[in-house]
């Protein structure tokens, strides 16, 4: 039976509640970073709203307080979001075959590690209206976020904050652990991904590499690796559609 627009666009923001709720607490850190950088509330909720990003936002602001041009600004800021091009090249491999450009601009304006998880969880084509119901609780969870981050953060004791940010573990854990429960494979491939993360930041050479750059290593070698030896059969996604 065939879901209208509406219906996948409901599912996609039952799904992202928990992600939602979350990027509320964890934007509060961000929003105290924000103000320490001279932002207001509505400056750091815009920016939150057109760049739904932690890390990136964290490398926007530090380049913001030292008062250095926009180029910098813009270059900082590409390099640490450079992983959103790999998951974008992965979604694009479970669009439907035809989608328009319109479609794929919008899908592509929030991808993020969460959202990310559970759109391509889903079985079969990944529909555009499912993303866009998950970006609808996604970014204003994040701007609001930071926008009370920085009118009430720093009213706040140090170890409040720091354990709000605990909650993005915790997303992380519900996105990735269903998954894993179904397949043996995904299962291994997460357990590597958390013991080469930890070996990387450990080793001499690797460790001295960003964590963005780090990320982007360790995706290409596994996702590469998992292609070779377990290559998804040819007709799979129009079977699960």
């Amino acid at each position: 039976m065939n879901e209208t627009n509406a219906q996948v666009f409901r599912k996609g923001m039952k799904d992202a509640i928990p992600i939602g709720l979350g990027y509320l607490a964890v934007a509060f850190s961000l929003g105290i970073a924000a103000r320490n950088a001279g932002m207001n509330a509505f400056q750091g909720f815009l920016m939150s709203m057109l760049n739904n990003a932690s890390a990136g936002e964290y490398a926007g602001i530090t380049v913001i307080a030292a008062n250095s041009p926009y180029v910098e600004m813009a270059i900082v800021t590409l390099i640490t979001n450079a992983r959103y091009l790999l998951m974008s090249c992965a979604m694009g491999q479970r669009l439907t075959p035809g989608l328009s450009f319109g479609h794929r601009l919008l899908m592509g304006f929030d991808i993020t590690d969460e959202l990310f998880g559970i759109a391509i969880a889903r079985p079969g084509y990944l529909h555009p209206w499912y993303t866009y119901g998950a970006m609808t609780v996604a970014i204003p969870g994040w701007a609001v976020g930071t926008a009370l981050g920085v009118t009430a953060g720093n009213m706040l004791p140090a170890r409040i904050v720091s354990a709000l940010s605990v909650s993005l573990f915790g997303m992380f854990l519900a996105i990735i652990i269903p998954p894993a429960r179904k397949d043996k494979v995904v299962a291994v491939l997460i357990t590597l991904a958390f013991l080469l993360s930890f070996l990387a930041s450990c080793l001499p050479v690797i460790s001295s590499l960003s964590e963005g750059t780090r990320t982007i290593i360790l995706t290409i070698v596994l996702s590469a690796g998992a292609a070779a030896l377990f290559p998804h059969k040819e007709g799979g996604i129009e079977h699960d559609a």
